[in-house]
């Protein structure tokens, strides 16, 4: 295992703060993305550094609001700065709101769409070009089996927006090969502990429409859904699994890394509707000629 220079996104807390630590001990120098380090989450930033001078490992917070062009671009101008390159990229952050789909606004639902979508476009614009000159790099993108695997309802807006940076990172996947830049895309299930995830999560704005929900026939759904959820989900379902995953996904070597890699304890179907989709990709590449662009390419 060769140590790299990592950066991960909306590194505060859940799977963000689980990875970044874990990628640290593993031997790797790692950025922790986090927005507001001295404000708001000035803590998270201290505990960064407290984790590393406690454990003897390299991992650093950077200022870096993934929904800033300015933000984004600084951190990572920082990061080349110091280290002189970036290896591997994460898109980690993330946002959930639960609530009746209509009772969300248009800009509610556009918000979504920026922290969970665009933020990693922003990242991208900012990193690729080191890659690209480098001819080598991971891109690893943090998705969900909501964007194939089993739907509950009230989940709208973040699932829509998970779904759209998984089409995404499909994509860009292809576009990255030739440029000797690997993707690996993690699929976690609904873990409903040892995370934040839905215990900030976001509510509708028109109150009285989602009251007309609540108070109708959709009475009793909220909570049908987060129990049926936690009920699926195994006693020993650990959200550190996930940082785990990405830990040797990012050791293992150039070329042998896989597509995707589900983590889903609750086992909601992704995992088989992904390799339908995965394997039917791979088809029409073959079909109009450029399988090459499904395997990273040597560096050089």
């Amino acid at each position: 295992m060769s140590k790299q220079v990592i950066v991960i996104t909306g590194a505060s807390s859940g799977f963000g703060a689980l990875t970044a630590r874990a990628l640290a001990r593993a031997g790797h120098t790692v950025y922790a993305g986090i927005r507001e380090t001295k404000g708001r989450n000035a803590p998270q930033a201290e505990a960064v550094a407290a984790f590393a001078r406690e454990n003897g490992v390299d991992l650093r917070a950077v200022e870096l609001d993934v929904a800033s062009d300015a933000s984004v671009e600084a951190g990572i101008a920082e990061i080349i700065a110091q280290q002189g390159r970036i290896d591997t990229v994460i898109h980690n952050a993330g946002h959930m709101s639960f609530g009746p789909a209509e009772a969300f606004t248009p800009e509610q639902f556009a918000e979504l769409y920026d922290i969970n979508v665009l933020s990693t476009q922003r990242v991208n614009r900012a990193v690729l070009p080191h890659l690209r000159k480098q001819r080598s790099g991971l891109v690893v993108w943090v998705s969900s089996s909501s964007t194939r695997g089993g739907t509950p309802p009230y989940l709208s807006p973040y699932f829509a927006a998970k779904a759209a940076m998984d089409s995404l990172a499909v994509s860009y996947a292809s576009e990255l090969t030739r440029w000797g830049i690997e993707t690996a895309i993690i699929v976690p299930g609904a873990f409903t502990k040892g995370t934040n995830h839905f215990a900030h999560s976001g509510s509708p704005a028109d109150k009285a429409r989602a009251a007309e929900y609540d108070n109708g026939p959709y009475a009793g759904v909220p909570d049908q859904a987060l129990k049926g959820l936690a009920s699926l989900e195994p006693a020993d379902a650990d959200a550190a699994s996930v940082a785990t995953a990405i830990v040797e996904v990012v050791d293992m070597p150039f070329g042998t890394r896989p597509f995707r890699i589900h983590i889903d304890p609750s086992e909601d179907g992704a995992e088989i509707v992904n390799g339908v989709a995965d394997r039917v990709r791979a088809e029409i590449f073959r079909r109009i000629g450029l399988e090459d662009l499904l395997k990273p390419h040597v560096r050089g």
